[in-house]
Formats: structure tokens, C-alpha cells, sequence
């Protein structure tokens, strides 16, 4: 993006340039831990996304990128590397004890949902046509 076209959002262009920085570190951060990703672990979240997901009272955006990171995982014709991704922010969500445990009521899903929204933005072509 141009420094001109961020101006005109009324963006300081060296905080936009920080951030999107900052988002690249996780993502290769997430990349690296999702390299370690094996077929036991497709298995683990096939056997408890639909009760972790069933726990969530509202949530509706992140129900539905769950959703979509699901479906993509159960899909044959998504690359392993990709699916990997898929099935690290899946695992992370249904994982109990993880950054911040979930048995704190609120604050303990708020890393999950940052997971999930950076591995869903990074995915964010590949996800579109999983959203019903």
C-alpha cells in the first residue's frame, strides 16, 4: 500500500507499516509451529471441534470462522502445508490449557480468537468459498 493511499485513510503510515510488521512475525511464528502438524492432530480436532464448538453461547463471526477453517481442513484438495494451519489454529481453540487457559470465563478464549483471526486473514482467499 502506498504511503499516500494510507494518508488518505488517516493512517500514520509508520504505525500501519509497525503493525502489518507485527501481524508478519506472528504469522511466520504460527507457519513455524504448524510445520509440526501430523495426521494424529487432523484426528485429535476431528474428535472435538463439535463439542468445543457446541460451548460457545454467541460468538457468531467466530462460530462461522470456525467453521470455515473446518470445512477447509476436511477438504482432500488443500495442500497438507495449508491444511496445517487450519488444523494448529483448530487445535489451539479446542485445547483447554493453551496461552491463556479457557477455564477463566471470557479472557481465556481472547488468544484463541487472536489464532484463529490471523490464521483466517492469512487464509482469507482460500477460506472464502467454506462460508455458507
Amino acid at each position: 500500500m502506498s504511503e499516500k493511499y494510507i494518508e488518505n485513510l488517516g493512517l500514520d503510515a509508520s504505525i500501519y507499516v509497525q503493525q502489518r510488521n507485527e501481524g508478519l512475525k506472528e504469522i511466520n511464528s504460527i507457519k513455524e509451529k504448524a510445520k509440526g502438524i501430523s495426521e494424529k492432530d487432523v484426528e485429535y480436532v476431528e474428535r472435538n471441534f463439535w463439542r468445543k464448538l457446541s460451548q460457545l453461547k454467541g460468538k457468531f463471526n467466530f462460530k462461522r470462522d470456525l467453521l470455515a477453517l473446518y470445512k477447509f481442513m476436511k477438504d482432500p484438495k488443500v495442500s497438507f502445508i495449508k491444511k496445517s494451519l487450519a488444523v494448529f489454529a483448530l487445535a489451539y481453540f479446542i485445547l483447554p490449557l493453551d496461552s491463556i487457559p479457557d477455564i477463566s470465563p471470557i479472557v481465556g478464549f481472547l488468544d484463541d480468537i487472536g489464532i484463529v483471526a490471523m490464521v483466517v486473514r492469512y487464509l482469507s482467499k482460500e477460506l472464502e468459498r467454506y462460508y455458507d
